[in-house]
């Protein structure tokens, strides 16, 4: 891993050859190392994957917006003194989000910018002087990253620009039209199908490459696909690959998210982040997730308080069973002021809050995919075909043993379903698997409804309070539309053929 992180600070160029935005206008630094002098050899190439490593860093430091504080996960530390990110950030949490908001286009553009260096790199690794394995394992893992990119905007905001070459005429992106999600399905299947026979296994990776994608990585992307399209059998197919990998659950959840313990065996894919040091590699989102006016209490730097994003709502916290030993392990119902000695009621995100000796400076990885989560999903898949069995309830209640929760029995496979989403809520928190686990289990009209529901308990009962400010007419009222996201207005001004989702 340090290796890794070595070498995404060597890295002095990302190639960023296609983002359906006018970013292209920008003039070119004529110090920067350009494409025709790079990707010749292994070493050149290596550097290029390492970067799209690192876009991932900032991506997924930004996923918990789109995919935990939309949903009934987490809310706003409300600020009645400083409104400018209403319209923004807080719009998620209200679903008062439009093709204008701020946010919603950094999902777009940075997905894209992602996608086109990774279909450069690709472009470019025929002709490169590269032993043949090593160019195997570098198209397995670049095809891996783009079906993720392309699994996350299908699910975000429907049929999508479909691009699997490097645009080098910028004029070819005003021509781009979206293409239907099953054409994206079918790219990311192809593409994950030689990810997976060109991966290694998860046993052969040496230890200075841990952090990389595996064969295991790819095959749990897939299984999670098909499940979405619920496909089970083909989705059991992949689990039960994963499965006979070799992983297995930690006994003590605290030491899932331990950065002292990275890339461990219920580790499937993680976001490698190095704290400790001013190299810029740090996991610093977790100082989002922090209370507002903390003042040094949570952060443990005297005078440094949160950004209040991010924050457990009453339900999640209510949701815990009795003696389920990862509540507190996830989070913590509020701190202590230590100049009034004062419970204060805002709670926080533990999860990610380990000590660290730098300020800002925090070191913990985050986890994209692990063993729990195909142990849920591989239980999902035998309950969706038949109800639940034997097996199916040996995956579920093996998560809740380590919980220190009873195991469960005689359900229907209603019963079962419902269950195993609380589970997968509980056992997944704040880790950004909510918003798309409630998509794929509800209907559009139950999740409305859900949803509905949720907002209006918020209004009754705030998790934090909100002074003399109110709700606004359009909060915490959720339309069918506002399912998918809408195509930012900008994407839409330099190229109208993409068209808007319905009810924006």
């Amino acid at each position: 891993m340090k290796n890794i992180i070595k070498i995404f600070i060597s890295l002095s160029v990302v190639f960023s050859m296609f983002s359906c935005s006018d970013d292209f206008l920008d003039k070119p630094n004529p110090n920067q190392l350009g494409e025709g002098s790079f990707y010749a050899n292994e070493k050149q190439v290596t550097q290029a994957i390492m970067g799209v490593y690192g876009q991932l860093q900032n991506i997924t430091s930004d996923q918990w917006l789109y995919s935990e504080m939309i949903t009934d996960n987490t809310t706003v530390h409300f600020d009645e003194g400083n409104r400018g990110n209403a319209p923004n950030i807080e719009s998620f949490e209200y679903w008062q989000y439009n093709s204008g908001t701020g946010r919603m286009y950094d999902l777009y553009r940075d997905s894209y910018n992602a996608l086109g260096n990774i279909n450069l790199t690709l472009s470019k690794l025929e002709e490169a002087d590269i032993d043949a394995v090593a160019k195997t394992q570098f198209e397995g893992e670049l095809r891996f990253f783009r079906a993720y990119y392309y699994f996350l905007l299908t699910q975000y905001f429907g049929d999508v620009v479909l691009v699997t070459e490097p645009l080098n005429d910028p004029s070819a992106a005003f021509e781009l039209e979206r293409s239907p999600i099953s054409a994206v399905y079918d790219q990311i299947e192809s593409d994950l199908a030689i990810a997976i026979a060109a991966l290694p296994h998860p046993n052969a990776v040496d230890a200075s490459d841990l952090g990389r994608v595996t064969k295991g990585a790819a095959l749990t992307l897939s299984g999670k696909i098909w499940l979405t399209r619920k496909d089970y059998v083909r989705a059991k197919a992949d689990l039960d690959q994963v499965a006979a990998l070799g992983y297995s659950i930690l006994d003590n959840y605290a030491d899932v998210f331990d950065p002292t313990n990275k890339n461990h065996n219920e580790s499937i894919f993680e976001v490698q982040f190095q704290g400790g040091n001013d190299l810029g590699e740090e996991s610093g989102f977790i100082y989002d997730f922090y209370p507002k006016f903390s003042n040094g209490e949570v952060t443990g730097f005297s005078g440094i308080s949160g950004g209040g994003w991010n924050i457990p709502t009453l339900d999640i916290i209510a949701a815990y069973e009795e003696g389920d030993a990862r509540k507190v392990i996830s989070l913590s119902e509020g701190y202590t002021d230590i100049n009034t000695s004062e419970f204060v009621a805002i709670p926080f995100i533990e999860k990610y809050h380990y000590e660290h000796s730098i300020q800002g400076r925090p070191d913990s990885n985050w986890p994209i995919y692990r063993y729990a989560d195909v142990l849920l999903m591989l239980a999902e898949t035998i309950n969706e075909q038949s109800g639940p069995n034997t097996e199916a309830y040996g995956y579920l209640n093996k998560i809740r043993d380590r919980a220190g929760l009873d195991p469960l029995s005689g359900l229907s496979q209603d019963q079962f379903r419902t269950a195993l989403l609380h589970e997968r809520r509980i056992e997944l928190a704040f880790e950004n698997h909510r918003w798309f686990d409630l998509r794929r289990t509800m209907s559009a009209t139950e999740l409305v409804a859900f949803l509905n529901a949720h907002g209006a308990s918020e209004k009754a009962n705030q998790t934090t309070p909100r002074g003399s400010v109110g709700f606004s007419a359009g909060d915490y009222i959720f339309d069918t539309h506002e399912i998918l996201f809408p195509i930012p207005n900008r994407e839409r001004v330099v190229n109208p053929n993409l068209g808007q989702n319905d009810g924006y």
